[in-house]
This record gives structure tokens, C-alpha cells and sequence, in this order.
């Protein structure tokens, strides 16, 4: 470990939500969930508003829906508005070290003996503080929480401790002292199926995986996972900050604790990792064409099967489609103890199908409207399909200016007209195939 807590890790606060929020005044101090609008859409970013009503990414939207209140805003993704705020904020952390390592579109490492910085703990607590105001300034109010440590593990659970808005330094010397009273699960690695297992030997925190010993802990979770899990609970990491990560696929697995036969079982525990796969592509910006399921069968046996598809996807409900197929080639008698699902090929995210699909259905406006709305214009007559507006679409109309699509539906189209630097703008709703309404780049939250 490092002599000082010299690593530092920035993770923006529900991000995706938390740029909506910025652009669209009406929605600030209220739930916000982005993602999958649709009926088997997929939730990306829940606001913090939101997850006091237990969203949370991956969830399936249909279950946000659910648990959260009426006047919570359900908005499909504008990537081009979360990586010009992206963009913003690595620029800023590239000032203080040339060792920065962007990990997704809101989170990075920096090496701050990179740079020529005070590393002690008073010294890297003012400059995460002041880190902090200037990202609030520059990126129109969005916040991060900052974590620095001796290692990439020790700073990644700092930023976590103390969300939203938080600071966490862990200084030289202390690292056991924090991570011991901390869930397992805190831990990298330590997932569902491993956080059961290990609760069945009665190890719930850290501390309590610390006194397992190494052959112990490698009978009980395998190997290469049980090695690195005993490392980590000493706090012995010496990963290294790259500054040229590039990542060649994207994966996600669960190892169960018991042989898993049944078919709806397994069908929805692919939905659960095309959904964390599909979220983690969406947040790095990124998609793939390569699809592989990975399967740990009784014996242990392991098969991996992939399909390359036409375009490039995101979209974990296409991804677990997919898998379920390569699944339906698999013989899965005697059950199976592992189920991964991938994606490679990975290529930059094409914008505008970020969370695509067909919003032909009505979509509950997000917000209430407080204002006389003006009278619904006739239904019109029949002619060529109109355009298929998404919630929270960035639009500009001649007269009215620019604003965002509250909902659309029954060829009509919802639009509260406002800004990142406006009150909080009128609802009015128009005929979908307007002339006058058109998409538009997202707003600039630097003009006046």
C-alpha cells in the first residue's frame, strides 16, 4: 500500500438523473428515473428523490413504475447531454494529475502523486473540497462524491460512505479500521450469490471475512475469487491508475447457491444480467455486436456460446433475448451452478438509440401541470405515421422556443417548454407531426 492516501476516486451523483434534473427545472426536488420508457424497459439512473422509494438501476421500469409516486418523471436517455457534462468534469480532474482513469461516463481514478500536490490528509481534504465546488460550478449544479485513499479499492469505498455529495479520506494506517465494520458486499466482487455463501459461515462484514483464512475462504468461493477477496480484506491492493483503459467487453455472472433447473428461474436471472450489462454499455457509452452466455454447469463443466448480431446493441432487453437463445442450445439437465452474459465488439454509443424503442403508448406526463394547458387539438386525419416522440426529448418549436417532450401519444405530443436557466416552463400539447416542432441538440446550461 501507498505511504499516503494518494488515489483518489470521483463518482458522479445519479448522474443521468441528476443532468435531467439540471436541464429541466420543473422536474428539481422531484423522483426522477432514466432508462427503458417501455413496458420491459430497464432502469439506468434513479434521482435520489427516487431511491427513497426503493428505484434503483437495473430494476425493471414496469417496478419503478410501481413503488413510485405519482408526478415521478420516467425519461428515456440523452447520451449527448451526460457525455458533454462527462467531458467537462475529466477535464477538470486531467488538471490535477496526468493520471487520470475514466472508468465510465461519471467515474474515474486520479493518482494525485502524479501531480504536485500537499498529500497529506489536510492537504488532499482541501483539494477535493475545492475539486468538488468547481465540478458544481462548471457542470451547472451537478455534485460528486470523492473518496482518497492508499489504494483504488480504499478510495472506490470512500466515495461510496457517504453519498450524495460526499468526502471520505481514509488516511495511511487506518484502512482495516474502516473497512472491518463494513458489509461484505462493500467489497468489489462480492455479489449476491457470494454475500449468501459466505453469510451461511457467518461472515457479514469485512471483519468477519478477515479472520477466514485463505483456504478457508478458496474452498468456499473458488480460487482466483477467494484469493482476491483475502487481499482485499487486508486492504493489500496495488493496482496501478491507468491512464489508457480501454475496455474490449463488457460481463456480468452469479454464481447461485444451489443448481438452479427451473426455466422461469433462469430466464429471469439472465434478465438480471442483461439488465446490469445493459446499464454498465449505457453508462460508458458504448455497445456491442458480440453476445456471449457463459454456463457452469452441475459438474463443473463450463461452455460459453456468442452471437454476433448486425448492429451493435445496449439494450439489455435485446441482450437477454439473445442469450435466452444461446441458452436453448445448452443442456442444462442437472442444472446450472453459473450464468453469464457478455457483450464485445464494443464501439462508441450511436446517438439518438439510447434507450430506443417504440414509444407509441401514452406515457403518464412526469410532472403536474399547474397552468391552464391549452385546448387538446383534434385528432388527425388519417394520413402518414407521425414521428414517435420519447419522454424527456430535447425539442425546439418556431414559436414556442425550446423544451422537452413531457409524453406523447395518440399522434399527439406533450412539451413543457423550458430551460436549464428558465422558472419552470408551461405544458402544452400538439399534434406529433407539427411542422413547427423538431428534435433539437440538448440546451446549454452555461448561457443566461
Amino acid at each position: 500500500m501507498r505511504r499516503e492516501p494518494s488515489i483518489m476516486h470521483l463518482d458522479l451523483d445519479a448522474f443521468f438523473a441528476a443532468v435531467e434534473q439540471r436541464d429541466k427545472p420543473s422536474l428539481r426536488g422531484r423522483p426522477v428515473v432514466v432508462g427503458g420508457t417501455g413496458g420491459r424497459g430497464v432502469v439506468a439512473t434513479a434521482s435520489y428523490e427516487a431511491r427513497a422509494y426503493g428505484a434503483r438501476s437495473a430494476m425493471p421500469t414496469a417496478e419503478a413504475r410501481r413503488i413510485c409516486p405519482p408526478g415521478t418523471a420516467f425519461l428515456g436517455g440523452r447520451f449527448a447531454a451526460y457525455r458533454r457534462t462527462s467531458d467537462v468534469v475529466m477535464a477538470l480532474l486531467r488538471e490535477l494529475s496526468p493520471l487520470v482513469e475514466p472508468v465510465s461516463i461519471d467515474e474515474a481514478y486520479v493518482d494525485l502523486a502524479a501531480g504536485d500536490h500537499d498529500l497529506s490528509v489536510p492537504g488532499v481534504t482541501a483539494l477535493a473540497l475545492d475539486l468538488k465546488a468547481r465540478i458544481a460550478v462548471a457542470t451547472g449544479g451537478v455534485t460528486g462524491s470523492v473518496g482518497i485513499g492508499t489504494s483504488k479499492s480504499l478510495a472506490k469505498i470512500g466515495s461510496e460512505l457517504n453519498k450524495p455529495d460526499g468526502l471520505t479520506v481514509v488516511p495511511a494506517g487506518s484502512e482495516l479500521d474502516v473497512l472491518h465494520p463494513l458489509p461484505v458486499r462493500s467489497l468489489g466482487g462480492v455479489g449476491p450469490a457470494t454475500a449468501e455463501r459466505l453469510a451461511q459461515v457467518k461472515v457479514k462484514t469485512i471483519g468477519d471475512l478477515h479472520r477466514l483464512s485463505l483456504v478457508d475462504l478458496t474452498t468456499l468461493v473458488g480460487q482466483a475469487h477467494g484469493t482476491g477477496l483475502y487481499r482485499l480484506a487486508r486492504a493489500d491492493d496495488d493496482r496501478a491508475v491507468i491512464t489508457d483503459r480501454e475496455a474490449k467487453s463488457v460481463s456480468a455472472e452469479e454464481t447461485f447457491a444451489r443448481d438452479l433447473t427451473d426455466p422461469s428461474r433462469l430466464s429471469a436471472e439472465l434478465d438480471a444480467l442483461a439488465g446490469r450489462v445493459g446499464s454498465r454499455l449505457q453508462r460508458s457509452g458504448t455497445s456491442g455486436r458480440t453476445v456471449t452466455l457463459k454456463v457452469r454447469r452441475y459438474d463443473f463443466t463450463t461452455l460459453t456460446r456468442s452471437l454476433t448480431l448486425p448492429q451493435p446493441v445496449d439494450d439489455a432487453r435485446q441482450i437477454a433475448e439473445v442469450a435466452r437463445r444461446l441458452l436453448g442450445a445448452v443442456d442444462r439437465s442437472g442444472g446450472l451452478r453459473l450464468l453469464g452474459v457478455g457483450v464485445s465488439g464494443l464501439s462508441p454509443y450511436a446517438q439518438g438509440d439510447l434507450f430506443a424503442e417504440a414509444l407509441q403508448e401514452t406515457v403518464d406526463g412526469p410532472t403536474e401541470v399547474t397552468e391552464e394547458p391549452e385546448p387538446v387539438p383534434a385528432d388527425p386525419a388519417p394520413g402518414p405515421a407521425v414521428v414517435a416522440w420519447h419522454p424527456g426529448q430535447d425539442v425546439v418549436h418556431a414559436e414556442r422556443g425550446a423544451g422537452w417532450v413531457w409524453g406523447s401519444g395518440l399522434n399527439r405530443v406533450t412539451v413543457r417548454f423550458e430551460g436549464p436557466r428558465t422558472a419552470p416552463g408551461p405544458v402544452r400539447t400538439l399534434r406529433a407531426d407539427d411542422p413547427d416542432l423538431q428534435p433539437a441538440d440538448p440546451p446549454d446550461w452555461t448561457t443566461p
